[in-house]
């Protein structure tokens, strides 16, 4: 189908970045489902079945790799209507900010902020000239000023800074068809989440796809669990 949107999650090969493809593409959207690896982006998109997907190699960290995707994604005819930035690394997480090395803060930020932001550089100004995107920024409650703590600070400030660039990228799109809102999942059975976490890989998904496909009059510039805002 010629018009049908297109969704890039970025991190997709596994987790909940999989799932969000597996329930985009539920929602008949194109998917192309990124990793740094090719072997491993296949592998995620033959777990998806017949559905329309496109396996595509994507590392956030680099200027290069985002670069190459473009090219390929244009080179195939393929737009970006829906970006979801999934891709996201914790480290150090039980170590307290006092001894936190200034090494794993610029790593975790190199990802989790700055890969989201080159990344929707690289395609929300062809979502603005064609009037219509979806930007989903996945975040966590860790995130959050309102109730922060002690937990996992460069991921927790990462993930303050990511709202951030949220509210930017939402200021900066707004009245352009373009919606761009911070979804947190909870605390997921992941790789990252480990087995013991509450809620499933569906549950986690489910608020970034709801937002990855709302309608022109959705929200823009919000925080989202469970389909509710949340404090910022």
């Amino acid at each position: 189908m010629a018009d049908r949107r297109t969704a890039l999650v970025t991190g997709a090969n596994r987790g909940i970045g999989l799932e969000v493809c597996r329930q985009l593409a539920g929602h008949g959207l194109r998917v192309v489902v990124t990793a740094r690896d090719q072997t491993k982006a296949d592998a995620a998109a033959r777990t998806l079945g017949g559905v329309d997907v496109v396996a595509a190699v994507l590392d956030v960290t680099s200027a290069a790799s985002i670069r190459a995707l473009t090219q390929d994604l244009d080179a195939r005819g393929e737009r970006v209507d829906v970006l979801v930035n999934n891709a996201a690394i914790l480290v150090a997480e039980s170590r307290g900010v006092l001894d936190l090395s200034g090494d794993d803060l610029r790593r975790t930020f190199d990802t989790n902020v700055f890969g989201a932001l080159a990344v929707s550089q690289a395609f929300v100004r062809g979502m603005v000239a064609r009037r219509y995107g979806r930007v989903v920024n996945v975040s966590s409650e860790a995130g959050q000023l309102a109730s922060m703590g002690t937990y996992a600070p460069a991921y927790s400030i990462s993930k303050t800074a990511l709202n951030a660039f949220t509210r930017q990228l939402a200021a900066a799109t707004r009245g352009s068809g373009v919606l761009v809102n911070s979804a947190c999942p909870g605390w997921v059975r992941t790789d990252m989440g480990g087995a013991g976490a509450p809620r499933s890989v569906e549950q986690g998904a489910d608020t970034i796809v709801w937002l990855a496909t709302l309608p022109a009059k959705g929200p823009t510039a919000g925080f989202f669990s469970d389909r509710k805002p949340i404090d910022w």
